[in-house]
Order: structure tokens, then sequence, then C-alpha cells
């Protein structure tokens, strides 16, 4: 059975955030990423081949080498699935900044 992968199976796990926050400062080997775990490198392999078949990861052949890099277009379709909460969040707080700043104003005075 071939089950399409997307973006948020891929960022459910915390090791597979992990890698991609390892990944977006700088392209890194798979051996280089998986120094970084306390798994066995199979395991790390598994998450990697998940985040690339989902299109988070790019993979990019350098010699005898596979770089991973960060594939910034389709982050942005977490991001934007994000964005509304977050919005919702900073709203709530700027309302509660405002209910304690009168607060403090009256118990001041």
């Amino acid at each position: 059975m071939n089950l399409r992968r997307d973006v948020f199976q891929a960022i459910a796990d915390p090791t597979r955030r992990a890698i991609l926050l390892l990944v977006a400062s700088q392209s890194m080997t798979a051996g280089v990423i998986a120094s970084n775990f306390d798994t066995a490198r199979p395991t790390v392999s598994k998450h990697l081949q998940i985040l690339t078949e989902c299109e988070l990861l790019k993979q990019e052949q350098n010699g005898r080498e596979i770089y991973y890099h960060i594939n910034a277009k389709n982050m942005k379709e977490v991001a934007d699935f994000i964005e509304p909460f977050r919005q919702m969040w900073e709203d709530r707080f700027n309302k509660l900044e405002t209910i304690m700043k009168t607060y403090q104003t009256k118990k001041t005075t």
C-alpha cells in the first residue's frame, strides 16, 4: 500500500522536528545528522526518508555524499496553517496586556 505522506504527519514526530531544526541552519549529511541523536543510524535514515518523501527536505548529491537541506516552499504550508492560531494567541495576549495595564493603573491610584 502506497500512502501519501504529508508535512503534518512528518512534523508529528519529535525526532523529525529536531532534524528539521538541525538542517534549517545548514545542509548536512545523514551521518552528521545521525550523530546528533542517541538512536541507530537506520532509524535516523527512516526519519530522513519520511521528511524527503513529504518534501520537507531535499537531497543534493555532492561527490559521494548526499546533503539534506530544508525545502522552504513546503515548510510554508505548515506556517500558513499555523498563522491563524498565532494571530489568535497574539490577540489574546494583547487583550490580557491591556487588562493588566488598566488594573495596574487603578491599583496605583
